[in-house]
Parts: C-alpha cells; structure tokens; sequence
C-alpha cells in the first residue's frame, strides 16, 4: 500500500522535539507513507516549506499565504512565491483562499490576495491548493472569476454540501479528504465523500492538526492515515487497498508529477 499525503505542516512548532526523526525515516518506514507535500501558510512556513523539500526526494512543497495571514501581504511577497516556484520541488500555490470563521482579516483584502494568488499559479502553471471555511459561495464565485477551471487544485479539508461538490467537481478540482470523515458526527461529509468520484479524492492530514477517530485531539501526522483509507473504503464499499492506489495516483495527477 502506497500513501501520499497531499496536505501536512510539518514545520509547525508541533513538530520541533522530533522533526529530524520523522522526516528522517521514521514517517516512511511504516505505514505506506512514501511522499507528502508540505503547505505553507504565510511567507516564513512557505520558505521552511521548500527547505524541507529540497532535502528529501520524497516531500514536495506547496507555497502560499492563507486567509489568516493575508493582512500583512505585500506585493514583494508575490514578487518572492514566483521567484521561490522556479525549484521544481514546488508543485502548487497555497494554501490560500477564504475564512470567514473570524471577523479578521477583512473580507475585501482576503478576496484581495486570493485573486492574486489564483493569478500567479496560472501565470506560473501550477494547481492551487484551497482552504475555504464559512465561504462556500464567495469562493466558488471568486473561483469562477479568476476562471480556476484553467489553473486547477484541490479544496482543501472539504466541509461542504454534496451539491457544492458537484459544483467544484464541474471546475475539475480534486477534494482533499482527512481525518474529520471518521468522526462520527461527520455525516456531511461522509454523503460528499460517497457522491464524490474516487478518482477525485486525496488523502491529506493537515498535520498536526484533525487527528482521525480513535486519536482525536492528539497531535496528528501521517501515520494516521490508514484510519482515512479504511473509513472512505467502507463508504465506497470497496478495498482499503483500492483506496490506497488510486488516492496516491490521484495525488501525483494533482501536483502534476511525473515518474
């Protein structure tokens, strides 16, 4: 069994006691786990993101700014993610888009700084990875606007309706699944992950965050992952190990890698 973890952030402070350990080896000598894209969510985590990468063959770096952080962003920032996407170890832009959970930032500056991210991954070829919360329809709309359909991606922690699935499946987006869908007042979630194509779906843990049942609440990596295999298995009623393959091949279409 193959497992690519599309989602993690493994420079988080979390992680600072033994880094070293687990991206040494002790990540990918159990459980499947051979790659894992590490996500940026401002400037500092994107650049540890890409050092991460570039250390080892089997990680690859996503870079971005997400919703939180947006307030502090500057053109420069942009002028420095294009810069930083000429390593072929990055392979998306984000994590950006939408949170409307908070009152801050501003709606109009998160809108701001989504558009100019959408922007630069399409200048620069690559897929976008979205995180979205409390924003379904602005995104979708901003979405629409930047025409994302052209840049591609994967929505990141999908919590939406199955009807809004459909309405993201329409651009060609992926559906980035974890460990929320075995807990189980997960019921949303559990109807979008059976109405959503298997050749739609990737695994990711947002390490070390979203633990799956039964480890709720511990810190999360992704070892934990054949607890998300085995939980879309039953409610595609198909093998763990089906899930396994075409979730990783999925992932390597995604991030557009090749062999």
């Amino acid at each position: 069994m193959k497992i690519f973890d599309t989602h993690a952030h493994y420079d988080d402070r979390a992680f600072d006691a033994d880094r070293d350990a687990l991206l040494g080896g002790e990540l990918f000598d159990s459980t499947g786990i051979v790659n894992f894209a590490n996500i940026g969510c401002d400037m500092k985590t994107s650049r540890m993101s890409l050092e991460i990468a570039e250390n080892d063959e089997r990680v690859y770096a996503v870079i971005g700014v997400i919703p939180h952080h947006v307030a502090e962003m500057t053109e420069n920032d942009i002028d420095e993610l294009r810069a930083m996407a000429a390593s072929p170890k990055v392979v998306a832009i984000g994590e950006i888009g939408l949170d409307y959970y908070y009152d801050e930032p501003a709606k109009d500056l998160q809108h701001k700084w989504f558009l100019k991210q959408m922007e630069l991954a399409k200048e620069l070829g690559l897929p976008i990875v979205i995180h979205s919360r409390d924003a379904a329809q602005d995104t979708y709309e901003l979405m629409k606007q930047a025409h994302a359909e052209e840049i591609g991606g994967v929505v990141h922690c999908y919590s939406y309706s199955e009807e809004m699935a459909r309405e993201f499946l329409k651009m060609g987006f992926y559906f980035g699944i974890g460990g929320v869908v075995t807990f189980k007042n997960a019921k949303k979630l559990k109807r979008a992950v059976q109405a959503i194509p298997l050749d739609k779906i990737v695994l990711e843990t947002d390490a070390p965050y979203l633990t799956p049942s039964p480890f709720r609440g511990e810190r999360n990596d992704s070892r934990y992952l054949p607890y998300v295999v085995e939980e879309i298995a039953r409610l595609k009623e198909i093998t763990p190990e089906e899930v396994a393959e075409a979730t990783y091949e999925n992932a390597r279409r995604l991030y557009r890698i090749n062999e």
